[in-house]
């Protein structure tokens, strides 16, 4: 089985880490190289190896059985030269990242029935390049189908809770009500305390509530009291905790804005569901970008 990971970040290079010490054949996709990959597991204990990086034109001689594309969800262009060296007609495409557009971002790039959508729930970081702190436990969740449940086979004997659900559509509506309230952390500057805020607290279960409103339109099973319960999960968090959004606002990085917020907004619309807040949200994150300024802490 040869693997193929475009983009090893926090999530690529963590997955990378876990493959690897696995035995399984991973080759990665970078624009940086590094000289070694190191990833702290929540256990505890470090995996550490040195990485076999790929060249977009270098012509591949064998196919690669899978391609995970772990980049952030706005750079889907950069993945297109990457893509066409490595996906072979019977390749299959494992999408990991936020949002629930996964295949209306690639089908362009790659044939829908090679494409497969993945939920992830990975908290890590990294810390330097080739550096990876893993804070809590991976848990990956894709569509029950002969795609599916080959990818979940990928990391069988890992420390991956990989597996497939008879429910992806709840499962990704899930993971975007709880990172569709980051938008505000990212607006305000401010980390994971705002929630103590009664202010922010209802800034946020406004914006989930919407969130929840385009899901179950759209087929998800959720239910109103999911906002209050992220807002308690919150609570009993770290409140020095920065969420991505947050931290490339601060970084002056790009923002996944569109594929979270923005995909409630045209979801919503597709819905006839209003959708003010996570519109203003958009809006004004996008305006921020735009005008390049200073970005100034808002404390509630």
């Amino acid at each position: 089985m040869r693997i193929a990971i475009i983009g090893p970040g926090a999530i690529g290079g963590s997955l990378a880490g876990h493959l690897i010490a696995r035995g399984t054949d991973v080759v990665l996709a970078a624009r940086t190289h590094f000289d070694s990959l190191s990833v702290e597991l929540h256990s505890g204990e470090t995996l550490r190896f040195v990485p076999t990086f790929l060249d977009p034109s270098v012509t591949m001689e064998h196919p690669f059985d899978w391609v995970l594309v772990t980049t952030k969800a706005y750079d889907v262009a950069g993945t297109a030269p990457w893509l066409k060296v490595l996906v072979a007609a019977k390749t299959r495409v494992a999408i990991l990242q936020n949002g629930v557009e996964h295949r209306e971002r690639f089908q362009a790039l790659v044939p829908a029935q090679q494409l497969l959508p993945v939920m992830v729930n990975l908290p890590a970081s990294r810390t330097a390049p080739g550096a990876i702190q893993q804070r809590g436990p991976a848990m990956l969740r894709v569509p029950n189908d002969p795609l599916g449940q080959s990818f979940v086979a990928l990391f069988s004997g890992t420390a991956v809770d990989a597996a497939t659900t008879e429910d992806f559509t709840t499962e990704i509506w899930r993971k975007l009500t709880l990172n569709a309230p980051g938008a505000i952390n990212a607006l305000l500057l401010q980390p994971n305390g705002i929630v103590h805020n009664p202010a922010g607290a209802e800034l946020m279960r406004g914006v989930m509530l919407e969130t929840i409103a385009v899901a179950r339109a759209d087929g998800a099973q959720v239910d109103e009291s999911l906002a209050d319960e992220i807002l308690e999960s919150m609570r009993n968090a770290s409140p020095d905790g920065v969420n991505s959004l947050h931290a490339d606002r601060a970084a002056g990085r790009p923002m996944e804005t569109d594929a979270r917020n923005g995909a409630v907004v045209r979801i919503g619309r597709r819905h006839n569901i209003p959708t003010p807040l996570n519109q203003m949200a958009v809006t004004l994150l996008d305006s921020l970008i735009q005008s390049n300024g200073p970005s100034p802490i808002v404390v509630l």
